[in-house]
């Protein structure tokens, strides 16, 4: 018997069973043979703290201690740059605001990312505060933490069946028959299946595909330098990643819980909005894959105990931002599961609440 157990072994599910082990009898129950196989596995590892809603961005600066200093820290220096043509001036002005980003002029942007279209260039905009993450790395000493404070870890073990009795709740996977007081559903795409699998209603979350191809670095440039670059309405974003160039259409659409693949498609359109701002034409793409980022009906992340259940806990809907608000959306979870002060003001706990949903 567990006090608490965990269903979901990525970013998100993973991070708050290490913060609930020291307390508790933890056991964390991952689908897959492998802790962040879906979309966590799939993130474009990028530490931007001004990215997302308000309640998004109180979390992600929550983390930011974390991030720098945590095990030796997990930040590398990226940058973060938008580009416009000269008819994207509005809303080149209005996503610079958000993201906080200065204005640079197309020479600065060149000296940044050499491959830039002169032609097309109009406006630029660029911080150096934006960092790639160390994932793997960070997943993984999660998991040591989880372990080293005496909780268990299981891997290929899907949830089949979830029970109530007069102990709590009991799971059935193919790896065993598990009991617990408490649920933590941090099951990614799949957290309303898992709701309903408990008898519970679900939220109305929300999975939707965005696709990625890694091209070969544009024009044998050494890439390792560049920024991050984002189109205006993040219509598309292109990113560097071991020696190569990530590119991205930044779609959303919506797609059942899944192991999701890339739209050839949709891809095409994605390479094609990129290549419209480049001298270097994508001549071959060396791998392609999808991930699914599941929102709330608001977008928002969603934490806290299902209204009509004190035993089972929300940890979900962290659409595009589980890495960057991971630390502290972790430390929020086990602090309200624990009964503990929290960091976070009561104005960003109630917009992260399931209660926002309640009729």
């Amino acid at each position: 018997m567990h006090d608490i157990i965990v269903i979901g072994g990525g970013i998100a599910g993973t991070s708050v069973a290490a913060r609930l082990a020291p307390h508790a009898k933890v056991l964390l129950l991952e689908a897959e043979t492998a802790l962040a196989y879906h979309a966590s596995g799939r993130s474009a590892a990028l530490y931007e703290s001004n990215y997302g809603l308000p309640s998004t961005v109180a979390l992600s600066k929550a983390s930011s201690a974390y991030f720098h200093t945590a095990n030796g820290g997990y930040l590398s220096p990226r940058g973060l740059m938008i580009i416009a043509r000269q008819d994207e001036r509005d809303a080149f002005q209005q996503d610079s605001k958000t993201l906080g980003l200065e204005p640079i002029s197309p020479a600065e942007a060149l000296d940044l990312l050499p491959i830039l279209d002169p032609e097309t260039l109009a406006h630029a905009s660029y911080h150096a505060a934006a960092w790639d993450i160390d994932t793997d790395r960070m997943v993984q000493d999660f998991a040591r933490e989880l372990r080293a404070h005496g909780g268990e870890l299981k891997l290929g073990a899907p949830v089949r069946s979830i029970v109530r009795n007069s102990a709590g709740w009991c799971l059935e996977t193919p790896t065993g028959r598990y009991e617990a007081k408490l649920l933590v559903n941090a099951a990614g795409a799949w957290v309303d299946e898992l709701a309903k699998l408990a008898g519970l209603a679900p939220l109305g979350f929300t999975p939707l595909r965005r696709s990625m191809a890694r091209i070969p670095a544009p024009g044998g440039h050494d890439v390792s330098s560049w920024p991050m670059v984002f189109g205006v309405g993040e219509s598309w974003y292109a990113k560097p990643d071991a020696g190569a160039l990530i590119v991205s259409p930044a779609e959303e659409d919506p797609m059942p819980p899944m192991d999701a693949w890339a739209d050839d498609m949709v891809l095409a359109e994605g390479l094609a909005r990129y290549e419209a701002h480049v001298t270097e034409p994508v001549t071959r793409i060396e791998a392609n894959w999808a991930g699914l980022r599941t929102f709330s009906p608001d977008r928002a992340l969603t934490i806290g105990f299902h209204c009509e259940s004190p035993d089972f806990f929300w940890h979900a809907g962290q659409g595009g931002y589980g890495f960057q608000t991971a630390p502290a959306a972790s430390q929020l979870a086990a602090d309200l599961i624990l009964g503990r002060s929290c960091d976070i003001d009561a104005t960003m706990r109630a917009a992260l609440s399931p209660e926002r949903f309640a009729s």
